[in-house]
C-alpha cells in the first residue's frame, strides 16, 4: 500500500486528468487517507481510503439539487462485516456555488456549457474513473465490486449512471429520482405557483388522514397507496377560501395543459405536511424549496445558452414550453429504457420511492417502472415504494429507508430482495416503528395482531393494481438516450 502523502500528484486518468491537492491521514474508526482534488475542469471530489481492513468494495454517493458542494461521503455501516472499511467518494459534479451553501445557486450554469454538461452527465462517470484509478494506486489493485447510491437528483444519476456507462458500477440504488428533468423544473413551478398557507395545510392534512387513512385495510397514520384517496377539498369550505380549494386541486392534479399533463403525477394525498417547508418558506431555508429550485433553473440551467430563459414568475404551463426546455435537459434526462448492457455486465438496480414524496411525484417513477419491465419483475432489478414517506427522507410515520445492505447481499451473495424494513424515527431519532416494504407491486398486509408499529406483525400481499402508465406530453422522451461522455 502506498502512502496517504503519495497521492498529492496529477493523475492521467483518459478523459479524465486529476490533480489532488491534499492527502491525508485522518484518525478514527476507520483511519483513512482523505483525498480531496479537481478532475478537469473543475469537478471536485473527495475520496477516502481507509488504511488498514480495506475489503476491496468502492461506494460513490450521487449529489443532490443543483450540487455545488461536495457532501462528505460516509462509510457504510449496516452492510454486514466490516463493510466500512470501504472507499467512500463523493463529487460536486462540476462547479461550486455562490455563496458557499447555496444551494440554489445556478450562476455558474449561465455561459458555461462544459459545467453544464458535467453537472447533467459527466461528473459522476468521470469520478468513478479517478476513484478506481486512485484505489489502485493505493491499494496495488482496483476495487472488487463498486456501488453508487444516490437520492433526488442523485436517483437521477443512478438511473443514468446504469444507462449510460453500464460498467461502472456493480449494484446501483436509485432513491425518488428526478429522472424526468425536462419536465421537473416546470413541476417545481407549478407547485411554487399554487402554495396555501401552513395553518391550512393541517387543516387539509387532517381531513385527508381521516378519510383516507383505513382504505389500506389498516388505520395506522399513513396511506400506503395515496392513489387510493380521491378527498375532495371542496368540503373544507369555507375554512378554505375557494382559490385556496382550486390551488389544492391543482397540487394534486399536477400540471396540464389544455387536459395534457406536463409531468407524469401530482402531489399525493397524504404528503401535505412536508408542503409546509416544499411549497412555503422556512426559516432554516429563507424560501420555499419548489420556488428556489423552479426559479434559479428556469432563469440560467434548463434552456439552451444563448436563448431567452424564463422564471417562476413568468413560466408559462404549456407542450410548447416543455419542448423548448427539453433541448438542453435532454442531456439531463435519465428516461432511456434500455438496459441491455447493465444487464449483461451483470449489474443490479434497486430504485425505490416514497408514496408521500412532496418534491417528486412517486408516480413518475411507477410510470417509468411500467415502461421498463411491461409489469413484470425482471431479475436484475426492483422497485420499493415506501409509505408515507417524504422527499428520501422523513414522513408521518416511516422516515428511513436503506436498501444498500441489501444490494450488496444481491451482488456478492446472489441473494434477491424480497424485503426491506423501513424506520420511523422520532424527533430524538429513537426508533418507534418498523415496517416492511416488499417489491413493488406487493405491499405488507397486517396479520391482524400484534403491534401495528413492528414488522414482524406484517407480510406480503397483492398490490392495489392500479395503471401505473401515465399518458404525458414527454412520452417521447423514453427514446431519446442523452449523450455519453468518454
Amino acid at each position: 500500500m502506498r502512502s496517504c502523502a503519495d497521492l498529492v500528484r496529477s493523475f492521467d486518468v483518459p478523459d479524465a486528468r486529476t490533480q489532488v491537492a491534499s492527502a491525508v491521514v485522518v484518525a478514527g474508526s476507520p483511519e483513512f487517507c482523505d483525498v480531496r482534488g479537481t478532475i478537469e475542469p473543475n469537478i471536485g471530489f473527495q475520496l477516502k481510503l481507509p488504511t488498514r481492513g480495506y475489503q476491496g468494495r468502492y461506494v460513490q454517493y450521487g449529489c443532490g439539487g443543483f450540487c455545488g458542494i461536495i457532501d462528505e461521503p460516509d462509510f457504510p455501516t449496516t452492510c454486514g462485516p466490516a463493510f466500512g472499511d470501504a472507499a467512500v467518494a463523493a463529487t460536486d459534479d462540476g462547479h461550486g456555488v455562490t455563496p458557499p451553501g447555496n444551494g440554489f445557486d445556478t450562476t455558474w450554469a449561465i455561459n458555461d456549457q462544459k459545467a453544464r454538461d458535467d453537472y447533467f452527465f459527466r461528473a459522476p462517470h468521470v469520478l468513478s474513473k479517478v476513484s478506481k484509478h486512485i484505489i489502485s494506486v493505493f491499494y496495488g489493485k482496483a476495487p472488487v465490486h463498486s456501488y453508487f447510491s444516490g437520492c433526488s437528483n442523485g436517483g437521477r444519476e443512478g438511473l443514468l449512471l446504469a444507462q449510460r456507462y453500464p460498467h461502472d458500477f456493480d449494484g446501483i440504488v436509485a432513491a425518488a429520482p428526478g429522472n424526468y428533468y425536462s419536465a421537473l423544473i416546470g413541476y417545481q413551478a407549478w407547485i411554487a405557483r399554487n402554495t396555501i398557507p401552513n395553518e391550512k395545510i393541517f387543516l387539509l392534512h387532517n381531513a385527508v388522514m381521516a378519510a383516507c387513512d383505513g382504505l389500506d385495510g389498516l388505520v395506522d397514520g399513513q396511506i400506503d397507496d395515496p392513489r387510493l384517496c380521491s378527498f375532495d377539498p371542496g368540503t373544507l369550505a369555507p375554512q378554505l377560501t375557494l382559490d385556496e380549494i382550486a390551488r389544492v386541486r391543482r397540487l394534486y392534479d399536477g400540471p396540464s395543459d389544455g387536459g395534457v399533463r406536463l409531468y407524469p403525477g401530482g402531489q399525493a394525498y397524504g404528503s401535505e405536511i412536508s408542503w409546509t417547508f416544499w411549497l412555503n418558506p422556512s426559516p432554516e431555508i429563507g424560501q420555499a424549496i419548489s420556488a428556489g429550485l423552479a426559479d434559479n433553473g428556469l432563469k440560467n440551467l434548463v434552456y439552451p445558452i444563448g436563448q431567452p430563459g424564463s422564471s417562476l414568475e413568468t413560466f408559462e404551463f404549456t407542450v410548447r414550453e416543455l419542448r423548448r426546455v427539453a433541448v438542453e435537459t435532454v442531456k439531463a434526462n435519465a428516461l432511456s429504457l434500455d438496459f441491455r448492457e447493465f444487464r449483461r455486465a451483470g449489474g443490479k438496480l434497486v430504485i425505490w420511492h416514497g408514496a408521500g414524496d412532496q418534491g417528486l411525484p412517486f408516480e413518475g417513477t411507477l410510470d417509468y417502472w411500467q415502461r421498463l419491465t411491461g409489469g413484470r419483475t425482471p431479475d436484475w432489478a426492483r422497485l420499493f415504494v415506501v409509505p408515507s414517506m417524504w422527499h428520501c427522507e422523513g414522513g408521518d410515520t416511516l422516515t428511513n429507508f436503506d436498501p444498500l445492505p441489501a444490494l450488496v447481499s444481491w451482488v456478492e451473495g446472489g441473494r434477491t430482495p424480497d424485503r426491506v424494513v423501513a424506520v420511523g424515527r422520532d424527533q430524538d431519532g429513537a426508533v418507534v416503528r418498523t415496517r416492511p416494504v416488499f417489491p413493488y407491486p406487493l405491499r405488507a398486509r397486517y396479520v391482524g395482531s400484534g403491534s401495528v408499529d413492528d414488522a414482524a406483525n406484517f407480510v406480503a400481499a397483492p398490490g392495489f393494481r392500479f395503471e401505473d402508465r401515465i399518458r404525458w406530453a414527454g412520452e417521447d422522451l423514453y427514446h431519446r438516450p442523452g449523450p455519453v461522455a468518454p
